[in-house]
């Protein structure tokens, strides 16, 4: 009787797969501000990345563009953002960061209102380069559009504030009026009657202060 030569182990045919990353859990909202609240100063780079490119878009839009003191005007946001929630006047009503926006958006309206007392909003206009546009008239339309936006901007820091924060909010910034009603803790037909008065209040000071009724 011949033995069988034992079988020779199979070769596994397992392969070693790639370790997917997973995401570290991050901090919920609520999480972030009680930190804040304890002063645990290791959560301010996570508030940072939280409510940062909401804080930078706000910024653009109102402005129209990216300020040469960009860096300061966010780090002035940031301190606003702290303070609110410390003082607990952050009621948690809308997400960390539409609040970072909204408080974006009144840090670039009190700068507008302190360029418009110092007489310096329409030199810190950008020139035009001519390179970037096609021809003459591309030119004086490019040039007409910033002013009229200037304009409207430099006006809008004349109207009373309620009014002038609701029309920021909403057709700059785009938020909703429930939305709106929530950060300025007001109801929503409030909101709503700001947000008429002070577009018509808007529309009609710039007529007043058209040029070509002059």
């Amino acid at each position: 009787m011949r033995l069988k030569a034992p079988a020779e182990p199979r070769r596994s045919t397992l392969r070693v797969l790639p370790v997917e990353k997973r995401d570290v859990a991050q901090p919920s909202d609520e999480e972030l501000i009680d930190a804040v609240r304890r002063g645990d100063h290791r959560v301010a780079a996570l508030l940072y990345d939280r409510v940062v490119g909401n804080v930078e878009r706000a910024l653009f839009r109102v402005f129209g563009r990216r300020e040469p003191d960009h860096d300061d005007l966010v780090q002035t946001v940031f301190e606003q953002i702290v303070l609110t929630l410390t003082r607990r006047s952050y009621a948690q009503a809308c997400s960390l960061k539409t609040w970072a926006s909204s408080i974006a958006g009144h840090v670039a309206l009190n700068t507008l209102r302190s360029r418009r007392v110092e007489r310096r909003v329409l030199d810190r206009r950008p020139p035009i380069d001519p390179q970037q546009v096609r021809s003459k008239d591309d030119v004086e339309a490019t040039a007409n559009a910033r002013f009229e936006l200037q304009r409207v901007r430099r006006t809008l820091t004349g109207l009373p504030i309620e009014q002038s924060q609701t029309l920021l909010l909403h057709d700059i910034l785009g938020h909703g009026l429930a939305e709106i009603a929530v950060m300025m803790q007001v109801p929503v037909m409030t909101a709503q009657t700001r947000l008429s008065r002070g577009r018509r209040r808007l529309i009609a000071r710039m007529e007043q202060e058209s040029p070509t009724r002059r």
